[in-house]
């Protein structure tokens, strides 16, 4: 935002201004584009990141208001079209988890098969939010005792040293139990956001933002970005809920719009 304040010449309160403003919109229009969506296979995982300072770090108040530490991004991919159908931001959680699960069962048409890793959180989460109506089977791996880390090594992740499926409720396909997809999308949600760079000082200082931010790289991924696998076509256009890509432009044109509408008095939610 820095870069961006210093390039264009103006305030850094006009680059927040512009990304609250963005984000409003980019979350507003996945709320009600993303409906219905034809997915037979969802893979859900979840990316730390943290706010204003890490949980070690942060003033015990805001730790309990949950403005500071630990943040975690939900996310949920569809494994065909890699169209993001929900995300999530908060703790690590059941409160979050049930949250999260409730609106991706609430934006699918038909029955799937999930796949999630292996964090409890998610038994009940998914229990309460498809009942029986899924196919749910959790991938869990098995890691390397991160404690023998050389100094060297200290910033590494831990080795993965085997896995095994887990059928939780329904008729799995054993083949399609997989989160590869969904981490694949992790991986480039952190290279494609300062934010969640590790080891740095450009992390998210407000919450709010850091949301904002959020629903505006999904809004870029889901439907102006074209997809490496896709044959050129977005997310949103391999989904069948998008006839062609949408551009920066055209979010302009919504934010313009939105902020006309309000001044008239005739915007409604």
């Amino acid at each position: 935002m820095r870069s961006t304040s210093r390039i264009c010449g103006v305030s850094i309160n006009t680059v927040t201004k512009l990304l609250v403003d963005a984000g409003e919109i980019a979350e507003r229009f996945h709320d009600e584009k993303v409906r219905e969506v034809q997915s037979r296979r969802v893979q859900c995982d979840e990316i730390w990141s943290f706010c204003y300072a890490k949980a070690k770090n942060a003033p015990k108040e805001m730790k309990a208001a949950g403005t500071a530490g630990d943040t975690w991004t939900w996310t949920a991919l569809d494994q065909d079209s890699k169209l993001i159908v929900t995300w999530r931001v908060g703790g690590r959680d059941a409160e979050t988890g049930g949250a999260f699960m409730h609106d991706l069962a609430f934006r699918l048409r038909d029955r799937i098969q999930l796949t999630t890793d292996g964090f409890p959180g998610y038994l009940k989460a998914v229990e309460k939010a498809f009942g029986t109506d899924v196919d749910y089977a959790q991938l869990v791996k098995i890691y390397s005792d991160a404690a023998s880390k050389t100094p060297e090594k200290r910033y590494s992740p831990a080795e993965c040293i085997g896995a095994h499926k887990d059928k939780i409720c329904g008729k799995p396909a054993l083949h399609h139990i997989s989160t590869s997809h969904v981490e694949r999308s992790n991986l480039t949600m952190r290279m494609s956001m300062r934010r969640f760079t590790r080891l740095t000082n450009a992390h998210s200082k407000k919450i709010e933002n850091h949301c904002h931010a959020l629903a505006l790289y999904f809004l870029w991924y889901n439907w102006m970005r074209p997809h490496a696998s896709l044959n050129g076509r977005t997310p949103a256009m391999a989904a069948k809920i998008a006839t062609a890509p949408i551009s920066m432009a055209d979010l302009v044109n919504f934010i313009d719009r939105s902020g006309l509408e309000e001044r008239l008095g005739i915007y409604s939610n």
